[in-house]
């Protein structure tokens, strides 16, 4: 079997599971490339990538840099790598470092291409009421998410799973995906067939695409919750207040309620939409912790 020399990209924990299974596989990486440290939390403790942990904790060189160009693109060309291969790097690939891999770079993207190209497909798929998406490989182009297929697989999206919990699964999947593209490169058997079908784009999402309009159809609503947690969140403003949706259920069996209209149902709060009420079931307060909508809801009218 042959084997071949790879340049890894990647950044987030998604892109984890495919560095690990290239890592533990018969091929060779001979550098990561991620984004660089950066400050999170309430402190701003300046802090590596997942894909950066890994490597590092694997003895694999890392590249820290949030363009792929300049110094990445001379470092990449003096390894002379036989293939590319990226996973949500966060950032695009051009000329010269496009051509630099002998066999040029593939991408797994977590859609069923064409559909949903962009950065944000698994939180889109799930806002647009999609029940099915999947993992692609494709040749990398410059063209965006454009380039011939090599291979895909499918999943059904779950009625009540957020974009968290099946990016979570795709990126588990799609790793193994990916391994058999790469063995079948180094093997001289892969087939890339060109995508077919209506292209549709997945932008990234900011932070006001998470506001929920109450006068939508629950269904709607429910699926906007679910497409932008975690990130960016989903939110409501009550009492001139910003209130973050962590967690929501369809409602059973509950009166209908005026558009954006809050009632207490039993222990329940209950949000009115178009249609039948949202209930909510975990709140964020602004300057607060997280918490049960009940105990929310019970400060709020004790206040």
């Amino acid at each position: 079997m042959s084997s071949l020399r790879l340049v890894f990209a990647g950044s987030p924990a998604a892109a984890v599971p495919s560095l690990t299974a290239l890592a533990d596989s018969r091929h060779e990486i001979a550098a990561v490339i991620t984004r660089e440290d950066s400050p999170q939390g309430r402190r701003g403790v300046l802090t590596p990538t997942p894909v950066a942990v890994e490597a590092e904790s694997r003895g694999i060189p890392v590249i820290r840099a949030n363009r792929l160009a300049g110094e990445a693109t001379e470092t990449v060309q003096s390894l002379a790598p036989d293939l590319g291969v990226i996973v949500a790097y966060g950032g695009l690939v051009r000329e010269p470092l496009l051509s630099a891999p002998r066999l040029g770079w593939i991408n797994l993207h977590f859609s069923l291409l064409p559909r949903w190209r962009g950065a944000a497909p698994v939180q889109r798929a799930i806002i647009a009421g999609d029940d099915i998406t999947g993992a692609s490989v494709f040749q990398l182009v410059p063209e965006l998410d454009a380039g011939d297929v090599f291979g895909r697989m499918t999943e059904p999206i779950g009625a009540h799973q957020t974009a968290g919990r099946l990016l979570e699964s795709l990126s588990s999947s799609g790793a193994e995906l990916l391994l058999r593209v790469v063995d079948a490169l180094a093997d001289g058997t892969a087939r890339a067939e060109p995508q077919v079908g209506d292209v549709t784009l997945a932008p990234k999402l900011a932070l006001q695409d998470g506001l929920i309009d109450w006068s939508r159809p629950a269904q709607q609503v429910y699926d906007l919750i679910r497409g932008v947690t975690p990130e960016p969140g989903a939110f409501t403003e009550v009492d001139g207040a910003r209130l973050k949706v962590v967690e929501a259920a369809p409602a059973r069996d509950v009166p209908r309620l005026g558009a954006g209209e809050f009632a207490l149902v039993g222990k329940a709060v209950m949000v009115g939409t178009g249609t039948e009420p949202i209930e909510l079931v975990i709140v964020h307060p602004a300057g607060r912790k997280a918490m049960d909508a009940a105990s929310w809801w019970r400060g709020r009218v004790q206040a």
